[in-house]
């Protein structure tokens, strides 16, 4: 049994994770991104004062900075799920995350409301990118 070439992503453009796993894994060409709240990097701090809309564009700019970190872009991402602590802000986020995800094919996705997020927050996302095979070391 062969194993897997695993590396680790992580940027300080991007709130370091609040427990035991890394912002990024990429194994085998793909790119699994943890899922980001609305964290700002410098202060740990979540962002938004309960802004839904705040707190989206947070979330998607720290999930970029790991997809950036990766060589990645919104190009390369294929799946996302998004966590509302209130599926009454689905449009809302909804909206945001159309401008960060602007190419003719859009990931596929899933929405679910949760009954709570880390920290408080009231929106996570996280995504599985491909970045091709000549990214395996």
């Amino acid at each position: 049994m062969t194993s897997i070439s695993k590396k680790a992503i992580e940027t300080k453009l991007a709130p370091f994770p609040v427990g035991p796993y890394k912002q990024a894994v990429l194994a085998g060409g793909w790119l699994y991104c943890s899922g980001q709240i609305a964290l700002d990097s410098l202060s740990g701090m979540i962002v938004g004062d309960g802004n839904v809309e705040e707190e989206t564009i947070q979330v998607l700019k720290n999930l970029f900075a790991v997809l950036n970190e990766a060589g990645a872009n919104a190009s390369n991402v294929i799946r996302t799920t998004i966590y509302l602590v209130n599926l009454k802000d689905f449009n809302k986020v909804n909206t945001i995350y159309s401008d960060f995800f602007s190419d003719e094919i859009s990931p596929a996705r899933a929405c679910v409301e949760v009954s709570a997020l880390p920290k408080g927050a009231l929106v996570e996302i996280d995504c599985v990118a491909w970045l091709g095979l000549e990214t395996i070391q």
